[in-house]
């Protein structure tokens, strides 16, 4: 065991605070990390809170790493000392089911292990990104590219995963209409990655207050959900919607912006239950679908689409003390778009 500095959850009611934590010794195949980076995401507030069900704590969470390696197993046959890496929202998965030989990791039969707040294969609770160091199985360590801003990397590994991946199984692309549902984390993601593969994207926000970033990142079209008129204005207009807001929506008015055979994902997970109105459904032959992350392939596949089209998220650097204020903020839609710890700020 080696013991690294970290900031952690005492209890869902308690501020983080400044800690350490112990990580596994090198395993042949493990890659030690040296953390730069470590994105905020609203998961890490949905379960610090306990709003996902019981909690390990002590918990350090966060699940959007990026650093340098600073040590590697004896069989580590896929990065070097010194390669800037990344590591998402799993660590490890079983390997042997049926989506893990998919090479659909995040779906796998038996649970995938969660960077944060999972029980790893050797019994131990897993704990995330907001640390100096963290040890993952290569087979989970995804490799940056060089050309993509270090300090804004980290939030690829979720929100632009989360978002890249319904975008890309659902076909986004020329010819196709697609609504993004809010503007925050997620949402001006999916506009960004909606825009690069060449769909006709829509905003579909409460207010119009982000309307002209919306159109900065790529968006044709932004509507105030607020506005009862718009969604009289959208019937029946989208290939597809991408729901990223982790609050409740009026699902029957939104499957009504559908297209024959359209489809309504969500990628927010409010903590309350969705209802789906089944006869909103049956006209248009329309869809309502979740979609996780996305596999480590993809993943990988989505870092260098990234880097290929200059895509990047927006984001607001932080120190380590300032992570209780800035999930105040995140609570609260006064970040744009995603807080960054700097890690530096917690070695010393």
């Amino acid at each position: 065991m080696r013991t690294v500095n970290a900031i952690a959850a005492p209890s869902a009611t308690e501020p983080l605070v400044r800690t350490t934590i112990d990580r596994r010794d090198l395993g042949p195949r493990d890659v030690l990390i040296e953390i730069r980076y470590a994105g905020i995401c609203h998961s890490d507030i949905h379960t610090v809170r306990g709003e996902w069900g019981q909690v390990p704590y002590p918990l350090t969470v966060g699940h959007e790493i990026v650093g340098r390696v600073a040590e590697v197993g004896a069989e580590v046959d896929r990065f070097e000392v010194g390669a800037r890496v990344g590591v998402g929202c799993m660590v490890n998965s079983c390997r042997k089911c049926g989506n893990c030989q998919a090479g659909q990791e995040q779906y796998c039969e038996n649970g995938n292990i969660g960077t944060y707040a999972s029980t790893d294969l050797d019994g131990t609770v897993t704990q995330g990104g907001y640390s100096t160091h963290i040890v993952v199985d290569q087979d989970f360590v995804l490799r940056v590219p060089e050309s993509l801003p270090y300090e804004k990397v980290a939030p690829l590994l979720c929100a632009g995963i989360t978002t890249y991946s319904p975008l890309a199984h659902w076909k986004a692309g020329p010819g196709k209409k697609v609504a993004v549902v809010g503007m925050g984390g997620l949402g001006h993601m999916a506009v960004k990655i909606a825009a690069a593969m060449g769909a006709e994207v829509t905003v579909l926000s409460q207010t119009l207050g982000k309307k002209d970033d919306g159109l900065r990142f790529g968006a044709e079209h932004y509507y105030a959900t607020k506005d009862p008129a718009t969604f009289e204005a959208l019937k029946n207009t989208f290939d597809l919607i991408i729901n990223t807001v982790s609050a409740p929506i009026d699902m029957a008015a939104y499957l009504r912006l559908l297209r024959l055979d359209g489809t309504l994902v969500s990628v927010g997970a409010p903590p309350e239950p969705l209802p789906v109105p089944v006869f909103a459904l049956f006209g248009n032959r329309r869809s309502f679908a979740g979609s996780s992350i996305g596999g480590i392939a993809e993943t990988q596949e989505m870092l260098d689409f990234c880097a290929e089209r200059g895509i990047s998220p927006e984001v607001e650097l932080i120190t380590a003390d300032a992570v209780n204020e800035a999930y105040e903020r995140v609570l609260s839609s006064d970040v744009r778009y995603r807080f960054v710890i700097d890690i530096d700020s917690l070695r010393s």
